[in-house]
This record gives structure tokens, sequence and C-alpha cells, in this order.
């Protein structure tokens, strides 16, 4: 398998011959933690967003799939629209007590 020069992880440009770069491809995935085992963080953002309220759950364990899983239930529980990425479920308007209510159904937390 031949290996992309664009799927190279952490470094630009090398001029040691003897490193091995770290490709995209390569990088292992963190096991899922149980709910019961998550310590998810649930706050409200307005900064940076034109004034616009987002409830944010991050500080999630796991995989890139369950991360999205938890987050379109979290967005279809609470009927409004919203987005996963870089490792947060961005929840649009402030929704804290009924995420960490949902949370709390599914077994998250303690």
């Amino acid at each position: 398998m031949s290996k992309s020069k664009n799927n190279k992880v952490g470094v630009v440009y090398s001029t040691n011959p003897d490193y091995q770069y770290q490709y995209e491809d390569e990088l292992e995935e963190v096991e899922t933690l149980p709910p019961s085992q998550q310590r998810l963080h649930i706050r409200m953002e307005r900064s940076g967003r034109g004034g616009k309220t987002v409830t944010v759950v991050d500080n999630f364990v796991g995989t890139d799939d369950d991360l999205n899983t938890l987050g379109r239930t979290l967005k279809s529980k609470c009927g409004v629209g919203g987005s996963v990425k870089d490792g947060q479920i961005i929840i649009q308007g402030d929704f804290r007590d009924r995420v960490a209510a949902l949370l709390k159904e599914m077994g998250y937390g303690k």
C-alpha cells in the first residue's frame, strides 16, 4: 500500500533521513468507555457564534462513530439542529438542563 504525502500526521517536513512518519490511517482509535465511566462536560457558549447560544458537550472518550451517534441522539431528542466536530457535540440553543437529563437517562455520569 503506498502512502500519500498528504496524510502525514504532525509533521510538515523533516530533514532527518531516518524519521518514521506517522500516517492518518495508522492512528489507533480510542476505545469507547462505557457510559457510566464517561465524565462529560456540558456548557453554554455564545462567544464567536454571532450572538447565537449553543450548548456544548465535550470530554467524550471514544470513537468518532460513537460520538456522532450520541450527538445525533441528543439533537433528535432536543428537537434542534447542531453538529459534531473536534470532539464536541454542539446543539443549537440553551439545552443544558435537557441534555443533562437525557445523558443521565442514558447512563452517563454519576
